[in-house]
């Protein structure tokens, strides 16, 4: 009898398990829970023993240009376009293109806390389309491209969906995406489509500027899978300012876009897995104007830089420091840079930086930085070039870098499974935030938006 109560005890208290387990398992993939610090490396450790790996597949060579321009709120002209081709390096062709901008509208507060308008996205958009394919595809048959309007844009594979560009176009527009003046457009070889099982296409922005919330500040993403390997490309605007303990807000900014940043999975991903997070990606490239200053009075500044003395310079760079001491960006890479820094510039049309002595009435004073920024992490990765342009558009100069970097290609036979192989790792952290008063937010706004651009 007690032999028989004991079973029954344990074969219930088994079921309870169970329960509790598919309960908790559940709950860490819906509601986005937080999981050990050990568990966080763990899955973050198999995310990079991704499909490459697997003895089905084999590696191919992939070229991506990868570049960051803050156009300091002008709007795109027709005789842009010759500075546009400098930029994109079109005697040496990559196979995709990934261009983030800053401040393709003035950060004022109509356009901060406004509705969204895609205009100045849009005229980017046909710019670049224009550029690339006048001169790779048919200067007559530049193609009509929008942003996408929502959060989780994939790219459909049904080639009816290209109604908005150009078959004989050379390079289609594969994502795009505006927040404020953050903009992200990615562009791919169109004969890639057909070589190429490309999944996916997913994006999403975090806002993380004024108060925490407001879109001044912060990134737009996207996520995207190429025969057996992940991408993941995050344009950044992060906090301005030169004053001590400013860089502690990049930081923080920084932290925040790796928690807030998500890519769920959507009903069109079918059987395919696709990495929720930024982490989880095989290549991950990070770009824009980050801001980090130099930790160096103004007058040494700009000594080293008419010595053109850029190693020196470096050392007091505030974010080659963070590289090195493994902080925000533990593990990241940045190539050598060998360009003087591209901001502040004193005027459009002008080679000068703003400030200096004597320094000329009306005019911010400003020490000379490396603002623009492009950093990556994950195996493979090779960078080829790294150099700014010499636009003198707006206030910073645009940087732009070329990698090469292998793909895993899958051969579908009966030796190797069907099911994808790239895994999937932590969800985000739940955030606990205090969100502001409506009374609160509407006293400060206006102020903090004219101190925001005055940095």
């Amino acid at each position: 009898m007690e032999r028989k109560r004991r079973t029954w005890k344990a074969k219930k208290f088994h079921r309870w398990f169970l329960r509790k387990q598919k309960k908790a398992d559940s709950f860490r993939l819906s509601d986005n829970s937080d999981v050990s610090e050990d568990e966080d490396d763990f899955t973050d450790q198999l995310s990079l023993q991704s499909s490459e790996m697997n003895p089905c597949n084999t590696n191919d060579e992939l070229r991506i240009f990868v570049g960051t321009w803050n156009v300091a709120g002008r709007s795109p002209v027709g005789s842009l376009a010759v500075d546009l081709d400098e930029w994109l390096n079109l005697k040496d062709a990559a196979d995709i293109y990934v261009l983030g901008f800053q401040e393709i509208v003035p950060l004022k507060a109509a356009t901060v806390i406004g509705a969204e308008d895609p205009t100045e996205a849009t005229n980017w958009n046909v710019l670049i389309g224009k550029t690339l394919n006048d001169k790779y595809g048919c200067p007559s048959l530049t193609p009509m491209v929008h942003p996408i309007p929502n959060e989780n844009y994939q790219y459909n594979e049904n080639p009816n969906s290209d109604r908005h560009q150009n078959q004989s176009s050379r390079y289609k527009l594969m994502a795009s995406k505006k927040m404020v003046g953050v903009f992200l457009s990615v562009w791919i070889k169109r004969e890639l489509l057909n070589k190429y099982d490309i999944s996916g296409v997913k994006v999403c922005s975090v806002a993380c500027g004024i108060m925490g919330y407001l879109g001044n500040k912060g990134s737009v993403s996207v996520s995207m899978s190429i025969g057996g390997t992940s991408f993941c490309f995050i344009a950044a605007h992060l906090a301005s300012g030169e004053k001590k303990g400013d860089e502690g807000r990049r930081n923080h900014q920084v932290s925040e876009i790796f928690r807030r940043t998500s890519f769920p999975r959507l009903p069109e991903d079918g059987d395919r897995v696709h990495p929720l997070t930024i982490l989880g990606h095989d290549r991950i490239f990070w770009f824009g104007d980050l801001n980090y200053r130099l930790y160096l009075e103004d007058k040494s500044a700009r000594q080293l830089i008419k010595e053109q003395d850029w190693s020196g310079l470096q050392k007091f760079d505030q974010l080659g420091r963070e590289l090195e001491s493994g902080g925000v960006f533990q593990g990241w890479k940045e190539g050598n840079i060998e360009f003087a820094p591209t901001y502040k510039y004193s005027s459009y049309n002008c080679n000068r930086y703003s400030g200096g002595i004597p320094s000329r009435a009306g005019e911010k004073q400003r020490t000379p930085a490396w603002c623009d920024r492009i950093l990556w992490y994950g195996k493979g990765v090779r960078q080829l070039s790294y150099f700014r342009s010499e636009s003198k558009f707006s206030d910073h100069r645009p940087v732009s870098a070329l990698f090469s970097t292998p793909i895993g290609v899958k051969h579908e036979n009966a030796g190797c499974p069907t099911t994808p192989t790239t895994l999937v790792t932590k969800t985000p952290r739940k955030i606990q935030r205090k969100e502001p008063s409506s009374e609160e937010a509407i006293s400060t706004l206006r102020s903090l938006i004219v101190r925001d651009i005055e940095d």
